[in-house]
């Protein structure tokens, strides 16, 4: 793909920031090489990022930052541009996330994205039809993890996850994936904040046979469901609709396997690889 057509098919955002950072270089009198040595980067790094061939790191804009001392014009778009590298219908929902007060999903097929170690995230995202060009599984797999930041924030936000004992067999990449996979989930249950909860193919009838679904709890006392299918979407904002779907989830809840016994159950797994 020629230098115009890609930078006609970036995202707005990737495109105004590319546009502001060559204002602001030309404004201080820089080639793109001497940009780039004040950033300890190369020219054509400079380059790519002027010409949307490559979406900008947080290091870059930073780096940039400071460089053309740009009183927080290029940071300020650092946001904006992590939420567009997210498929366009979770966009919207990953917003949301990143500021709720609690998540709490249900996951039938895969295990929750939160919850992925960034091998795992790249087989799932390999394996999507149509297929995705190489640069897009890297994208999106760095994208993913960039969704962990929810643990770690102040205040931190309390995460429930219920996983399918059908999404923790599927052995995406083989064993050599799904080993540290497990001793991630099992990692990750440690945590204060995050509960980890097995729903066993044992329980033949249970109320999260209508599919997965994810609520959030936010600030202002509001709550939302999220559900997602083939890649569509649907936010969920009406409260009667929503606490049925509350409703629903504590069922789920309490007919999955404890946080103790679901931690066992996973260690059992590893163990059988």
């Amino acid at each position: 793909m020629s230098q115009a057509k890609k930078k006609d098919s970036a995202p707005p955002t990737m495109q105004y920031f590319a546009a502001v950072l060559r204002l602001l270089r030309e404004h201080a009198g820089l080639t793109q090489e001497e940009l780039g040595e004040r950033m300890h980067y190369t020219g054509s790094a400079v380059s790519a990022v002027e010409t949307c061939a490559k979406p900008p790191t947080d290091e870059f804009i930073e780096a940039a930052e400071k460089a053309l001392d740009a009183g927080g014009l290029l940071r300020s778009a650092i946001t904006f541009l992590r939420l567009e590298r997210y498929p366009v219908h979770f966009q919207g929902f990953v917003q949301l996330e990143q500021e709720a007060l609690s998540v709490s999903s249900y996951c039938t097929h895969l295990i929750d994205g939160l919850l992925q170690t960034t091998q795992y995230a790249r087989e799932v995202l390999k394996s999507a039809f149509p297929p995705l060009e190489e640069e897009e599984v890297i994208n999106l797999t760095e994208a993913r993890m960039d969704r962990k930041a929810l643990f770690d924030r102040k205040p931190g936000a309390v995460v429930n996850v219920i996983l399918e004992e059908a999404a923790l067999r599927r052995l995406m990449g083989g064993p050599e994936v799904m080993s540290p996979q497990y001793a991630y989930l099992i990692e990750c249950a440690a945590r204060p904040n995050l509960v980890i909860q097995v729903m066993p193919m044992s329980r033949a009838g249970h109320a999260g046979l209508p599919g997965a679904m994810t609520l959030i709890d936010m600030s202002d006392e509001t709550s939302m469901a999220y559900l997602e299918s083939h890649g569509k979407s649907t936010l969920v904002s009406k409260p009667d609709e929503v606490g049925v779907l509350t409703r629903r989830y504590a069922m789920i809840r309490s007919q999955a396997l404890g946080p103790e016994e679901s931690v066992s159950f996973i260690e059992k797994l590893r163990d059988q690889l």
